[in-house]
């Protein structure tokens, strides 16, 4: 069975819980990271050399990094849903995810241990102001994009949706002032009918 190290209060541990829950791919979850720790030992450190969550083990194949697991999981167990057997629908979906590490998570990220997290991370006003604004520039785009299509690359759910789904919730959550996004919160209405997304994100 597919076994997934990681706290299920990650956004990166979340897009692999939701990406299996929406295949309906067995797994075991092993708390490890953030208070339960784990994360540092030797032991994990062998498998994992950043030190970071989440790593799975597929019956001895072992991988890191969120979204290269999430493009495994759909290529192995979901291709032409998840991920799109034209090379051109998931290259569309490569990219949405790669410029989800790249351009949003960056100043997503700053905004969440600033504004989220518990106990907060002490950030310096002018740092964080640049994150909110570079924020709204990322998910201005989003947002555009999704006003040509009921999910990121169309009308049919792919992994882009899964590596930037955690995207709205956070960032709706935040108190901070923030553009209309009718198209983002549209999309995030539409992801929270979704009972895994609602049980791996929406709920966290």
């Amino acid at each position: 069975m597919l076994k997934i190290l990681g706290r299920k209060t990650s956004s990166n541990v979340q897009k692999v819980l939701w990406c299996c829950s929406e295949i309906g791919l067995a797994f075991e979850r092993s708390d490890v990271g953030g208070t339960f720790g784990g994360n540092r030992t030797a032991e994990y450190l062998a498998i994992n050399p950043n030190g970071l969550v989440p790593t799975i083990d597929d019956d001895g194949f072992v991988l890191w990094e969120s979204n290269p697991i999430v493009r495994y999981l759909a290529a192995k167990h979901a291709m032409g849903t998840l991920c799109p057997a034209d090379l051109r629908k998931r290259a569309d979906a490569d990219r949405w995810m790669d410029w989800q590490q790249t351009v949003a998570a960056g100043p997503m990220g700053v905004l969440f241990r600033a504004l989220l997290r518990s106990p907060p991370d002490n950030i310096e006003p002018t740092e964080l102001d640049s994150a909110r604004r570079r924020a709204m520039t990322a998910l201005v785009i989003l947002d555009a994009q999704l006003g040509r299509g009921k999910y990121v690359t169309g009308s049919e759910l792919t992994m882009a949706d899964i590596a930037l789904g955690f995207v709205p919730h956070r960032w709706l959550k935040m108190p901070i002032e923030r553009p209309a996004l009718p198209n983002l919160e549209r999309w995030y209405r539409d992801l929270c009918e979704r009972p895994a997304y609602r049980e791996h994100v929406a709920s966290a």
